[in-house]
């Protein structure tokens, strides 16, 4: 993946994956742009983006002559930001659909106008599934998805292909499973089970797990998530296409819980009942069929779960020894 003196701008670059994937492109050689909109709540990576040589942009995604000014003379975008988390999208579904929607809509016409050359790169979801009938899940899997937030990411692939047949617009959507591993704040609890827990276990609390905990999730490390992003940006063989951006293993959340504790050294697992609302929503089992991304692009995960939830607890302890 050449990123060498290639403009590159991150819509989202300050979040949980925008900061890995900004950090990345850096080391990449890209010249990078990050979009965020407060920069208040962001101080100190806003200034680390400035310092390695960045741009910096406080604008919202939804302001179409924000996004405009943004993505002019830039040669890839990608598009990380957006509302997060199936509940929150259940407890607040304007705001979600103003946010992923209306923003990749403005974030579209500003490329149509701006720059109708650049490649788009959308960090989509596995929730545009909602509860799939066979595992693997590949990407000809039907979309039925359980909440506004899978709604929301299902309709953006659609708006991405629209602008492709009407527009030309390059663009790629990637369907991420349960991303985990450094960078996202201990107090982000709508989406990143496994960094909650990490945390939890770092602090000696207990960690709640729903139900008997049986349930299978494919947990997908931030390094990897951050390669398939790249690599996607960089080839031309994904424009147009829509992958899975998973581990291919499911883990059922007890064994994924008991490993936390069992690195971290501390934490005990507690069951809790399901809440009512959070059972309705919830997909059961899931992992994702990676066969396509691999064939098609070559990508494929680096990282095991143990050695991502390693690496990820020795950052933390890192980080938390610094404070």
């Amino acid at each position: 993946m050449n990123y060498s003196g290639r403009r590159a701008l991150v819509v989202g670059g300050l979040g949980y994956i925008g900061t890995n994937l900004v950090a990345a492109l850096f080391d990449a050689g890209a010249d990078v742009t990050v979009v965020t909109p407060v920069r208040g709540r962001h101080h100190a990576p806003w200034t680390a983006v400035e310092d390695r040589g960045g741009r910096m942009i406080e604008a919202d995604v939804r302001h179409l002559d924000a996004m405009r000014a943004a993505v002019s003379g830039h040669e890839v975008v990608f598009n990380v930001s957006g509302q997060s988390g199936a509940l929150q999208s259940v407890q607040a579904p304007m705001l979600d659909l103003d946010v992923n929607c209306a923003g990749n809509l403005a974030l579209l016409e500003a490329i149509r106008l701006d720059a109708p050359g650049a490649k788009l790169v959308f960090a989509g979801s596995r929730l545009v599934y909602g509860a799939p009938h066979t595992l693997p899940v590949s990407e000809d899997h039907a979309l039925v998805p359980l909440c506004p937030h899978g709604v929301h990411k299902a309709m953006v692939e659609h708006y991405l292909a629209i602008y492709r047949q009407l527009h030309g617009i390059r663009a790629t959507a990637l369907r991420i499973t349960n991303p985990y591993g450094f960078g996202q704040p201990a107090e982000r609890r709508a989406y990143g089970v496994i960094n909650f827990l990490i945390h939890r276990a770092l602090a000696g609390e207990t960690l709640p797990i729903y139900g008997d905990g049986s349930q299978l999730r494919d947990y997908v490390f931030i390094a990897d998530v951050v390669g398939a992003l790249l690599l996607a940006g960089a080839d031309q063989r994904s424009d147009g296409h829509v992958y899975n951006v998973g581990s291919g293993v499911g883990t059922s959340m007890i064994d994924m819980a008991q490993l936390v504790v069992n690195i971290v050294g501390a934490g005990r697992i507690e069951h809790q009942p399901w809440p009512p609302l959070v059972q309705e929503i919830d997909t059961g089992d899931f992992v994702a069929d990676i066969t396509r991304i691999d064939r098609e692009i070559g990508w494929r995960p680096a990282t095991s779960l143990a050695d991502g939830l390693r690496r990820t607890v020795s950052v933390s302890l890192g980080q938390t020894a610094t404070s």
